[in-house]
Protein backbone atom coordinates (compact mmCIF):
# COMPACT_ATOMS: atom_id res chain seq x y z
CA UNK A 1 0.00 0.00 0.00
CA UNK A 2 1.19 3.46 -0.83
CA UNK A 3 1.55 5.84 2.06
CA UNK A 4 1.04 9.55 1.61
CA UNK A 5 1.29 11.27 -1.74
CA UNK A 6 2.49 9.71 -4.97
CA UNK A 7 6.18 10.05 -5.75
CA UNK A 8 5.68 10.76 -9.46
CA UNK A 9 3.59 13.81 -10.23
CA UNK A 10 2.45 15.33 -13.51
CA UNK A 11 3.76 18.85 -14.13
CA UNK A 12 3.06 21.46 -16.80
CA UNK A 13 5.98 23.33 -18.35
CA UNK A 14 5.27 26.75 -19.86
CA UNK A 15 7.51 28.95 -22.02
CA UNK A 16 8.98 31.75 -19.94
CA UNK A 17 9.62 34.07 -22.91
CA UNK A 18 6.03 33.93 -24.18
CA UNK A 19 4.64 34.67 -20.72
CA UNK A 20 7.13 37.42 -19.91
CA UNK A 21 6.87 39.28 -23.22
CA UNK A 22 3.17 38.69 -23.65
CA UNK A 23 1.92 36.75 -26.60
CA UNK A 24 2.31 38.40 -30.00
CA UNK A 25 -0.84 39.42 -31.82
CA UNK A 26 -0.07 36.90 -34.58
CA UNK A 27 0.62 33.90 -32.35
CA UNK A 28 -2.34 31.82 -31.14
CA UNK A 29 -1.10 31.04 -27.63
CA UNK A 30 1.62 30.00 -25.20
CA UNK A 31 3.79 26.90 -25.56
CA UNK A 32 3.11 24.24 -22.91
CA UNK A 33 4.45 20.74 -22.35
CA UNK A 34 3.20 18.05 -19.95
CA UNK A 35 5.72 15.75 -18.28
CA UNK A 36 6.36 13.89 -15.03
CA UNK A 37 8.88 14.41 -12.29
CA UNK A 38 9.97 12.49 -9.23
CA UNK A 39 9.07 14.53 -6.17
CA UNK A 40 11.88 13.05 -4.05
CA UNK A 41 14.68 13.63 -6.58
CA UNK A 42 13.59 17.12 -7.70
CA UNK A 43 11.68 18.90 -4.94
CA UNK A 44 12.26 22.33 -6.51
CA UNK A 45 10.53 23.65 -9.61
CA UNK A 46 11.56 21.99 -12.86
CA UNK A 47 13.05 24.03 -15.74
CA UNK A 48 13.92 22.48 -19.10
CA UNK A 49 15.00 23.82 -22.47
CA UNK A 50 12.31 22.92 -24.97
CA UNK A 51 11.33 24.16 -28.43
CA UNK A 52 8.69 26.89 -28.46
CA UNK A 53 6.74 26.95 -31.74
CA UNK A 54 5.56 30.51 -31.03
CA UNK A 55 9.05 31.96 -30.40
CA UNK A 56 10.55 29.71 -33.13
CA UNK A 57 13.53 28.77 -30.94
CA UNK A 58 14.59 26.71 -27.93
CA UNK A 59 13.67 28.51 -24.70
CA UNK A 60 13.44 27.72 -21.01
CA UNK A 61 10.13 26.18 -20.00
CA UNK A 62 9.35 26.42 -16.28
CA UNK A 63 6.96 24.48 -14.11
CA UNK A 64 3.63 26.16 -13.36
CA UNK A 65 0.85 25.40 -10.91
CA UNK A 66 -2.16 23.45 -12.11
Amino acid sequence: MAKGKDVRVRVILECINCVRNGVNKESPGVSRYITQKNRHNTPSRLELRKFCPYCFKHTIHGEIKK
